[in-house]
């Protein structure tokens, strides 16, 4: 029979579970409990998972229907199975049946292969505050101050086929013959023909026309930020496609340079302690623009905003360091060389004098300022640019004419951005030691993360489609790993705890 869950403070309803096979003197769970090693990953994921609130998690469920299964016990097996690699509900799902320390988190529980899918869409727009409740339960025991984090991103391949990208017009006419096969459909007719890549029964179509709309509100999108790109970087429209499998997916180059739909992957570690800080799954190719929201994901997680950030050259651009200014948080990235050998004198050949606010040429010529434009720099981000320009008197009889401008008798310009004042303050942090030495610490932190993510957590493919379940996916990678790091965190300060106390307990 289901049982009641008791409802806690501030749950709204009772909702009826399903009660566990299993009780505690159950021979089958006190078996696998014999057979299970005291440190066993499973044991360490069940006690981290007590110390978490579920109440979000169980008013999920509705409470109508049949009884759904304890959603703890499914917590626990998820986490357990995401720590170890395994980010697909039919591998729970067999794993339910299989695996020894799944069946002991699970007590005795099986469910179908379609709840776990269930599960997992159900549990994901909440980990996002779970994530919170692990780095609060941190940040009280003292385990990290939570000031330092270090960024990273990589390119994971969507669950989708790199070779079904369709254009504008291969969209229309497929969306034609679905609508042709459709009527017959309504009309109980049989079709007169079937093109390969179309379905063969009416609810696989039907389907399919649900996939072929979201694709055409994406490939929307993906035409007008097109078109509001400046004109160098404009594609052909017929060169704008869109994946028919996974439309919420970016295009473009992973890691090994293969092009395919994609999603990008940002984490903030710890600098002061083994947690992640935070994560985002963007469906964006590159890194522009991507800091401001990764910052609003730390504020959401750690209560306030970072102190410093370490982060690679993506983030070193004007706009992303002026969202960072706006936070309050120190960024340290190096910043992108300029070009060397090249045939004319770089812009840091000429020195900017804040007083007079201009610049001045390598042999000591004022340029003149010649106003404001707007230009888009990366995709359709508009930065405000003002020119300066040498008069072409200094330029005609300059010595290093020839090396500045190819045209000196219009004089050689230099533009300046509005936020370049913000990049020269991050040039003059990296030249400093002590920027230097904080910034080795992003190897030795975050780049690890991605690199154990990729081999031991096989992050290499997302096992679902669109947006929602890749940060799902990743959320309970995070998730799983800051368990685990609390309850050893923990650990290591109780024995330090009890050392300082008895410095000759520990004494040989």
């Amino acid at each position: 029979m289901p049982i009641v869950v008791p409802a806690r403070a501030g749950d709204t309803a009772e909702v009826r579970f399903r009660p566990a096979p299993w009780h505690d003197d159950h021979p089958d769970r006190l078996d696998l409990d014999r057979r299970l090693p005291p440190d066993h990953l499973a044991r360490r994921i069940a006690a981290a998972v007590d110390r978490l609130d579920l109440r979000p998690l169980r008013a999920a469920y509705g409470g109508t229907g049949s009884a759904p299964y304890a959603p703890a016990l499914l917590l626990r097996a998820v986490l357990y199975e995401a720590h170890r690699g395994c980010h697909r509900p039919a591998q729970w799902h067999r794993d339910a049946h299989g695996s020894d320390p799944v069946r002991w988190l699970l007590r005795g529980c099986a469910p179908s292969r379609s709840a776990w899918y269930a599960f997992r869409d159900r549990l994901g727009p909440l980990l996002p505050g779970l994530h919170q409740q692990v780095l609060a339960l941190a940040l009280a025991a003292g385990l990290t101050p939570g000031t330092r984090g270090a960024q990273d991103g990589t390119a994971v391949a969507a669950n989708a086929s790199r070779r079904r990208l369709v254009h504008a017009d291969t969209l229309r006419q497929r969306a034609e013959h679905l609508a042709q096969a459709r009527a017959a459909d309504a009309r109980g007719a049989p079709l007169p023909t079937r093109p390969a890549w179309m379905a063969a029964r009416p609810a696989g179509r039907r389907r399919q026309q649900r996939r072929l709309e979201r694709a055409q509100e994406r490939l929307d999108g993906l035409q007008a930020r097109n078109r509001a790109k400046r004109a160098s970087k404009r594609k052909p429209p017929e060169k704008v496609v869109v994946s028919l499998s996974d439309p919420e997916a970016a295009l473009g180059r992973d890691k090994e340079g293969v092009y395919r739909p994609l999603y990008n992957v940002q984490v903030v570690d710890d600098l002061d302690s083994p947690f992640v800080l935070a994560y985002e799954v963007f469906a964006q190719p590159n890194d522009a623009g991507l800091l401001e929201p990764l910052l609003a994901r730390l504020r959401a997680a750690l209560g306030r905003d970072l102190r410093v950030l370490l982060a690679d050259t993506a983030y070193a651009g004007g706009a992303d360091l002026a969202a960072a200014q706006a936070a309050g948080v120190t960024v340290l990235a190096p910043l992108p060389q300029e070009a060397k050998g090249g045939t004319y004198l770089p812009k840091g050949a000429f020195t900017w004098l804040p007083s007079a606010q201009t610049y001045v040429c390598p042999q000591g010529h004022r340029l003149v300022d010649e106003g404001a434009t707007a230009q888009r720099r990366s995709g359709t981000e508009a930065v405000r640019l003002r020119c300066y320009r040498c008069p072409p008197a200094h330029c005609a009889g300059c010595a290093l004419q020839q090396r500045c401008t190819r045209n000196p008798q219009a004089g050689r310009t230099i533009s300046r951005s509005e936020h370049e004042g913000l990049i020269e303050a991050l040039r003059a942090r990296m030249a400093t030691a002590e920027a230097k030495e904080v910034y080795r610490l992003r190897r030795q932190t975050v780049e690890l993360v991605n690199a154990d993510w990729k081999e031991h957590r096989q992050l290499r493919r997302f096992s679902g489609r669109g947006l929602a379940r890749a940060r799902g996916q990743v959320g309970l990678i995070v998730l799983a790993h800051n368990l685990v790091t609390l309850l050893a965190e923990e650990a290591k300060a109780k024995a330090l705890k009890a050392t300082v106390a008895n410095p000759l307990a520990s004494a040989p």
